[in-house]
């Protein structure tokens, strides 16, 4: 008898465009969980709304994520794929979580912090409950691991509360979900500009998007920060440098990797040379994921296929524990 699959939930705001950081530090590992899970990816409208983006602009946002994705190699077939607004039990069972949820907690949350200091014309109630929307994003699928990076590991522990705190007041129904990470496959892709990580929304210039056409990327790279050392063998390699090898481990061969680690060793390095390597393999890797996400938002009869899929099937396990949430609260009157 087959064994059932552990359940894994995460989630995409649709907002900015999805860059290298967002290949290679969810997306490959989606890709890779999907053998081995039973996985539920969705694209967090819902979330978007916090920061107001214009309505012309959403449905084409939420497509490009979904499209990106899939043109990545998430696979319909294999994960349940859809748009959390696509799941209104998603928001009956927020409602219910919102009365185990305490405002003092919520203000203290970092991110929440963040948010009043970057937006303070706008420190909606939906920024405020933002972790408890998150948390029932997972519960109610009842997930056992969530992928998530270190700056979200607070938000993964308010998740465990809230499923520590129902199950406590009205009988066990969530399991606890834990963070998860091949861990030999997270990379942290840093900013071209040596200017922290690649971002959806800061200094497109020092980013690379899925979506770049090839002589924005060759662009870009020749544009990238390096240090032209100290001129000694085996100087130390400073962090723009390293962050330009980083990036030929993920897109080069091993052999072009080696060449350029003993240049920099040897102090023989030209940074012309390498960066037009890898301006080169950069395009090899980024351009077919680019046109198969152009192809995708072009079949919006495919999309919308996917879509509705993935939704059917996430509303019947968010539906079942919805009614079980609400049978133990003593919602439930017939």
């Amino acid at each position: 008898m087959a064994t059932e699959k552990e359940i894994v939930v995460s989630g995409i705001r649709p907002t900015g465009y999805l860059h290298l950081g967002n290949y290679f530090g969810a997306i490959r590992n989606f890709i890779r969980m999907q053998e081995d899970f039973n996985c539920y990816i969705f694209v967090a409208d819902w979330h978007s709304l916090t920061t107001h983006p214009d309505p012309k602009d959403l449905p084409g946002n939420v497509m490009r994520v979904l499209a990106e994705n899939i043109a990545s190699g998430l696979d319909p077939e294999k994960a349940v794929v859809y748009a959390q607004s696509d799941v209104p039990e998603i928001a009956e069972l927020y409602l219910l979580m919102n009365m185990l949820a305490y405002v003092g907690e919520l203000e203290k949350v970092p991110t929440f912090k963040d948010k009043v200091r970057l937006q303070p014309q706008n420190v909606n109630a939906g920024l405020l409950t933002y972790p408890v929307l998150m948390a029932v994003d997972i519960l109610i699928q009842r997930a056992v691991k969530v992928p998530v990076g270190k700056d979200q590991g607070q938000h993964l522990e308010m998740a465990r509360n809230f499923a520590q705190r129902f199950n406590h007041r009205y009988g066990n129904l969530f399991p606890e979900p834990a963070a998860f990470n091949y861990g030999d496959s997270l990379v942290r892709i840093a900013s071209l500009d040596g200017n922290g990580k690649m971002s959806k929304s800061e200094n497109e210039m020092a980013t690379i998007y899925l979506a770049d056409e090839d002589d924005k990327i060759i662009q870009k790279l020749k544009k990238a920060k390096t240090d032209s050392g100290t001129g000694e063998p085996g100087a130390p390699m400073p962090e723009s440098v390293a962050n330009l090898i980083t990036l030929m481990e993920l897109v080069s061969t091993p052999e072009v990797v080696k060449f350029y680690q003993d240049a920099w060793a040897n102090q023989t390095i030209r940074f012309g040379d390498m960066k037009k390597q890898l301006g080169e393999d950069m395009v090899k890797f980024v351009g077919p994921i680019r046109e198969r996400a152009k192809e995708l938002q072009r079949d919006t009869d495919y999309m919308h296929k996917i879509m509705k899929q993935g939704a059917e099937k996430a509303r019947a396990n968010a539906s079942a524990t919805l009614q079980e949430a609400k049978k133990l609260i003593g919602l439930k009157y017939y």
